[in-house]
């Protein structure tokens, strides 16, 4: 829920298609990494209407190796999901955390946001191939250490979860801290990608202008990345809203299988 209001048709037709392109991944992968059990993070045994249902993806490679963290560090909730998952599978998760293994290294777990709530944490993977890649899920940018354990993995490029400045709890202080460390990664690393939480705002777009700007480095979303046309749907939700009003009760029809997203948002388009 963003604004009090559920997910746009167009952003759920949106959804549809990268899940199917995560499941035609799954399907290819040698090994897959969770860095933590969060709906939007995971396919779930107990999806809602916009999450990756877990159902999907049974029978698929039963090859695949599954790395994610610790259990110790789970929450119940993590812990629930991670059993569930693993169940509906039929496969074992791999605890990886601190670990090396071939051309992936693991990290211990470091903090969901800041670094004073320590059921929050996530695992950061960093892997050498031809080039270092690193990703750091949900980071935020909001812990010094974090960060400066990204740096000393010397990679060429970092794909970070940034801060939420969409958020009104997020005070001045973290904002200043993110935008510090921001500064750090770019100056570290030659290729940096921001994305989640920061593209949640039109303001997130703002923040990667200006940090490209004043570190003489091109920071990129992932969309950039990809070469493909920034979809800000989360922050344009009420606009969309506005642009494409939604029938009454067409959730409901969506949760139940009685309409599709994508003839919803085409019928609005025209």
């Amino acid at each position: 829920m963003r604004r009090k209001l559920l997910p746009h048709p167009v952003q759920i037709a949106a959804g549809e298609k990268a899940q199917k392109r995560i499941i035609e991944a799954w399907s290819e992968s040698t090994d897959i990494v969770l860095s933590h059990f969060h709906g939007d993070h995971v396919p779930l045994a107990d999806a809602n209407p916009y999450q990756l249902d877990a159902g999907r993806l049974i029978g698929l490679n039963h090859e695949v190796r599954i790395w994610t963290r610790d259990p110790a560090h789970f929450s119940l909730v993590e812990q629930k999901r991670a059993e569930a998952l693993a169940a509906i599978l039929h496969v074992r998760l791999i605890s990886a955390e601190g670990e090396e293994h071939g051309p992936m290294t693991f990290s211990g777990p470091v903090p969901h946001g800041q670094a004073n709530n320590p059921a929050e944490t996530v695992m950061m993977t960093r892997i050498e191939e031809d080039e270092v890649f690193v990703h750091a899920s949900d980071i935020q940018l909001l812990d010094d250490e974090t960060v400066s354990l990204i740096i000393h993995w010397k990679p060429d490029i970092v794909l970070a979860g940034g801060p939420p400045i969409y958020l009104s709890r997020l005070s001045e202080d973290q904002i200043k801290r993110a935008w510090h460390n921001a500064e750090r990664l770019c100056h570290a690393v030659d290729r940096v990608i921001l994305d989640h939480h920061l593209m949640r705002s039109r303001e997130g777009l703002e923040w990667l202008k200006r940090l490209s700007s004043e570190t003489g480095k091109s920071v990129m979303c992932a969309a950039d990345f990809m070469n493909k046309s920034r979809l800000l749907l989360e922050a344009d939700r009420e606009r969309l809203y506005e642009r494409m009003p939604v029938p009454h009760g067409w959730h409901e029809d969506y949760a139940t299988g009685k309409t599709e997203s994508r003839r919803e948002a085409r019928e609005s388009n025209e």
